[in-house]
């Protein structure tokens, strides 16, 4: 694990990552995340082959060092259509070539956590979508036990839609996952307030009554199923096992079966650390 000593007084700047942090791209992954990444995911970052990436460097460091990465986030630019995530975002046109930006991985050395490296990263992942016109949301996974992870997103206003059950398989053993969604350039959740408040109306104009009272009977209760309205999108449901998967959710059983076989652009955020 790389501990360097921090300066009293860190001046943190963030560039793209380039081609002369490969070797150190390389090293600080395989310092922070329990898996190997593939020699062509580096090279993709580097290069900027469909990934798009930002390095965080401490200028106050003595030369070479004020230049080497201390921290990074890669992510990808994808069609909203094609993406596991399509049905947790409501377009305000029907356009087909609608995108999303999907973070792979995010990682900060230890030295330089809880400083605001890995919170200024995410902002420059939205920066970027919010650029792009035809973006409606930055997303990615958590593995469900990070939970400081999911304080940082929680707080920099991400939404979290969705849990995948097994969706990691990290030595040997599997581990469940968060879908966090940010939205941008007029992208929102299927279950907005208003709909919410429609769906209720709803279920009253139907005879809410009579269905309440049947929920009080036990016979009724275990058979009785609420209408279904968008409820993939507001009710975090869950795959509960990747090898059976329903329609709704058979984008993230394909994603899934990537992360198993171990494959470096499907992982997303197996670790977060900042």
């Amino acid at each position: 694990m790389v501990n360097l000593k921090v300066p009293c007084h860190p001046s943190i700047s963030f560039r793209p990552i380039q081609p002369p942090d490969l070797a150190v791209l390389e090293r600080i992954h395989g310092d922070l995340f329990p898996v190997r990444y593939e020699s062509e995911f580096f090279h993709n970052v580097v290069n900027g082959r469909d990934i798009v990436s930002w390095g965080a460097v401490d200028q106050s460091r003595s030369n070479p060092q004020n230049d080497e990465l201390i921290g990074f986030v890669t992510a990808r630019v994808v069609l909203a259509k094609e993406s596991e995530v399509e049905d947790l975002i409501s377009f305000d046109s029907p356009n087909s070539d609608q995108t999303l930006v999907y973070i792979l991985t995010l990682g900060v050395l230890e030295s330089y956590r809880n400083m605001g490296v890995g919170n200024s990263l995410i902002h420059e992942v939205v920066k970027f979508a919010s650029s792009i016109s035809t973006c409606r949301a930055v997303y990615l996974h958590v593995i469900s036990y990070n939970i400081p992870a999911i304080h940082l997103y929680k707080k920099m206003s991400f939404q979290c839609l969705r849990r995948l059950y097994n969706f990691y398989y990290i030595n040997g053993e599997h581990y469940d996952s968060y879908v966090f969604v940010y939205y941008v350039n007029g992208g929102r959740s299927p279950c907005s307030p208003l709909e919410l408040v429609l769906l209720f109306v709803s279920y009253i104009k139907g005879g809410f009554k009579s269905i309440a009272a049947k929920l009080w009977k036990n016979e009724e209760r275990k058979k009785f199923k609420w209408p279904k309205f968008k409820e993939s999108s507001c009710l975090l449901p869950s795959v509960q096992n990747k090898r059976i998967a329903t329609s709704e959710s058979a984008r993230c059983l394909d994603l899934s079966q990537h992360v198993e076989s171990l494959n470096a652009d499907s992982l997303g955020l197996v670790y977060e650390m900042w």
